[in-house]
């Protein structure tokens, strides 16, 4: 794959539109696509990007009120949500729309503490309805 590495390295390259679309390419109208939806759906959400010094990369934080939401990061060709679940999550992420890879993917995740992440990567239209089942699952936590 030619997605192994986030690609916002640069801590004085702010990820402007511009930026974003040169790393993720023929994804610019899911990218689109994605916020259209998220900013339909969820108004009150908020967007911030932050160069983390500890990854070196930027990610983009997006928060309800003082809950995470989930995280952005960009790579070359496409770009990932990564959510945080705890294992109470479990039983509503099973009972989503979300296919049994991402499922699976949660069941098997690694473990940080009393959390699992869960990642989707953009690829297609299907992602943006993912994320839509998991922002619920979040929000419901």
């Amino acid at each position: 794959m030619s997605d192994e590495k986030p690609i916002l390295k640069d801590p004085d390259q702010y990820p402007t539109e511009e930026v974003i679309y040169s790393c993720i390419g023929k994804r610019k109208a899911l990218w689109i696509s994605f916020f259209d939806t998220l900013h339909e759906h969820h108004p009150d959400f908020l967007e911030e990007w932050r160069y983390y010094k500890d990854g070196k990369n930027w990610l983009m934080k997006v928060t309800r009120k003082s809950k995470t939401v989930f995280w952005l990061s960009v790579w070359k060709n496409v770009f990932k949500i990564t959510f945080y679940f705890s294992d109470k999550a479990e039983e509503l992420i099973n009972q989503s729309d979300i296919s049994d890879d991402l499922k699976k993917e949660f069941k098997n995740g690694k473990r940080y503490g009393k959390i699992r992440g869960l990642t989707i990567v953009f690829r297609k239209k299907k992602d943006i309805e993912y994320a839509d089942s998991l922002i619920a699952v979040r929000l419901k936590m």
